[in-house]
């Protein structure tokens, strides 16, 4: 798992200090994590897996994919509940499996466009 902790970390693009931070934890612990000289316990795994949407088994067993996607059903209820057609709708399954690095990306290319609109006006 300690190689899994490192992957992850490096796939989201973050320091062990900033990946510590994310987590509220200190880099000390995240470098005894990677090295192998500590396991994180359970509370530890499920919030780093809730913190950068990590597949519980990807991190603990390797199997799955790193990140996880929000279920088809729940995507189906927020495309409902939001009044989505099937475009918003693969947008949003879209989205849900991207990278952390490729999520951020999207929103830089986004804010971006914003602020020059926002400036035009």
């Amino acid at each position: 798992m300690n190689l899994r902790i490192k992957e992850l970390r490096n796939a989201v693009g973050l320091t062990q200090t900033e990946f510590a931070e994310k987590l509220g934890l200190s880099r000390n612990a995240i470098a005894s994590y990677e090295g192998g000289i500590r396991t994180p316990n359970d509370a530890i795994i499920k919030l780093m897996c809730r913190t950068f949407n990590v597949d519980y088994f990807w991190l603990t067993e390797g199997k799955n994919e790193m990140f996880s996607r929000v279920p088809d059903t729940i995507a189906e209820k927020l495309a409902k509940d939001y009044n989505l057609d099937n475009f918003g709708l693969e947008i949003l399954k879209a989205y849900s499996i991207m990278k952390p690095d490729q999520k951020k990306a999207l929103k830089d290319f986004l804010v971006a466009i914003a602020d020059k609109v926002k400036n035009e006006g």
